[in-house]
């Protein structure tokens, strides 16, 4: 077992292999570390993360070494049978790479007793591994832009069942009618790390749903329309405006990441201006160019990204809003945001705040997993709450700070690991070095950075599934990182050299296109 640093929050603990990291996961899970926050266990990895004020690295570094992690995973672990009707259409391709028959790698298929090891891709997906040594199986070479809600796949020792319609490069070798992911259940993933699984032939199965009918087994809640005194209508936008909070942590068990707002300074900036909980929902607008009606009188805010603030009043009368600092908004005002001038991300907050469908206690729309309030387009309405609930007072005073515009330079911290053994001593140097540019392929999942001399690998290979923390390098095969932001995925398969921290995010959430970075080591 060894302990890698992943961040300045989290640790990964590199286990031999993957029934090590199972139960290295329901020792820790038993132990009730304080401090530690979360678990994601991958294929034969645990990260661990923590909260500094409460447990240091080190101390919770000496428990992970010592915990003994000897009992069965399988103790007391519930099981859930997943009826399978075997028609998929790489049926018949896994039976040659195996050597078998089709109804040999069904029969056995059916026979092997499967175990959830870990949680990711989307929420409620399992990586299921059997008891069975004959499944190793590839991936496809291309993989499908769309697999159904429902498919049964293969991809190297692992089974698992899509949760929701999405790309994907599974052998699909059938299908099932059980329901992967139901916000409305509790709990909504119907598989966590643990569960026993056991496949059977469905004798009956419905048919195939439709596009239509296959989006309701995971579809976010629709925005929140509704006519009352107080709402916001959505004119126009250049990118969708997502509903925002402090997101859903804890949850990896469920294969759900904390997504949530991606500039916490903004966010609580804004709130603190019009009264409201630090913790209050708002508006993330991404690039300006929004135009928003407001009903109802109203006090806002907008932190985040400095740019023209206008108002134009039903009579075509225009103002211009103060940045940072609350300011009323009378019945029928249309609020322009202009595209920004310093940083990329503008927050919007209203007292009283907004009111949308929770899912697992959050407002937060989560992008790469599809969970909560949809984007916000043009014609879209957000409802919002009464300006009485607000529990303080306006706070007039803008708190200053500095954003960067594209063309600048800006130094983020970082700490090394976990895998920075994986690249030469030329690719450690060039990390913190060189500059990296912010390109233009970049959204709420990570920014793609480009530099002049990619980070080269000394370790080839794939590496298993496992981890990866808000902030994470990551670095694919071209040598051009991938700085991850709050709709990461769980785990990733390709090495993470470092990650910034904490007091870094909320900086790097703000990096438009064109923007120069440079990383020194903490």
């Amino acid at each position: 077992m060894r302990i890698l640093r992943a961040s300045d929050r989290a640790l990964l603990v590199d286990t031999a292999d993957l029934d090590e990291a199972m139960r290295l996961t329901r020792a820790l899970t038993a132990a009730a570390v304080p401090g530690l926050l979360e678990l994601v266990p991958g294929a034969r990895t645990v990260l661990v993360r923590f909260e500094p004020r409460r447990v240091s690295a080190e101390a919770l570094s000496e428990i992970v070494g010592t915990i003994d992690a000897s009992a069965d995973v399988s103790a007391d672990a519930a099981l859930v049978e997943i009826p399978v009707h075997y028609d998929g259409d790489d049926l018949a391709d896994v039976a040659d790479v195996l050597g078998i028959s089709v109804e040999d790698v069904i029969a056995r298929h059916l026979a092997a007793s499967w175990t959830v090891a870990f949680a990711g891709f989307a929420p409620g997906f399992g990586y299921l591994i059997g008891d069975d040594p004959l499944f190793d199986v590839p991936r496809r070479a291309t993989p499908r832009m769309r697999v159904p809600a429902g498919a049964v796949g293969l991809a190297g020792r692992f089974s698992g069942v899509y949760p929701r319609e999405s790309p994907g490069g599974w052998q699909l070798i059938g299908r099932t009618d059980a329901v992967m992911w139901d916000t409305e259940r509790e709990p909504p993933a119907l598989l966590a790390p643990g569960t026993q699984v056991r496949f059977v032939r469905a004798a009956r199965l419905a048919a195939p749903a439709s596009p239509q009918d296959a989006s309701l087994i995971a579809r976010p809640p629709q925005p929140h329309r509704d006519d009352s005194q107080r709402r916001i209508d959505i004119l126009s936008a250049l990118f969708p405006i997502l509903i925002q909070d402090l997101g859903r942590p804890g949850n990896a068990a469920l294969g759900v990441s904390a997504s949530g707002i991606a500039d916490r300074t903004a966010m609580r900036a804004a709130n603190r201006a019009v009264g409201n909980a630090p913790d209050a929902a708002v508006l993330e607008i991404t690039a300006g160019g929004a135009a928003l009606k407001l009903t109802g009188a109203l006090v806002v805010a907008v932190a985040g990204a400095v740019g023209e603030l206008v108002l134009t009043d039903r009579h075509g009368e225009e103002r211009p809003a103060p940045h940072g600092a609350p300011f009323a908004v009378f019945d029928g005002d249309v609020l322009q945001v202009g595209a920004p001038e310093r940083g990329l991300r503008s927050v919007l907050a209203v007292r009283g705040g907004i009111r949308s469908r929770p899912v697992l206690g959050s407002l937060a729309t989560d992008t790469l997993a599809g969970l909560g309030p949809e984007p916000l387009r043009a014609g879209d309405a957000v409802a919002l709450g009464d300006p009485r609930s607000a529990p303080h007072l306006v706070d007039p005073v803008a708190l200053p700070r500095d954003l960067p515009a594209p063309g600048e330079t800006v130094t983020l911290e970082i700490t090394l690991g976990p895998r920075d053994d994986w690249f030469t001593a030329d690719a450690l140097e060039a990390l913190t070095g060189q500059e990296w540019e912010v390109t233009a392929r970049g959204d709420r999942v990570g920014i793609r950075l480009a530099g002049a001399e990619p980070l080269q690998r000394s370790v080839q290979g794939e590496l298993p599934s496992e981890g990866a923390v808000t902030g994470a390098l990551q670095v694919p095969p071209d040598g051009q990182p991938v700085l991850f932001l709050p709709d990461h995925p769980l785990t990733g398969g390709y090495p993470i050299i470092g990650a910034v921290t904490a007091e870094g995010l909320d900086l790097a959430a703000q990096l438009p296109p064109g923007v120069r970075v440079r990383f020194a080591v903490r």
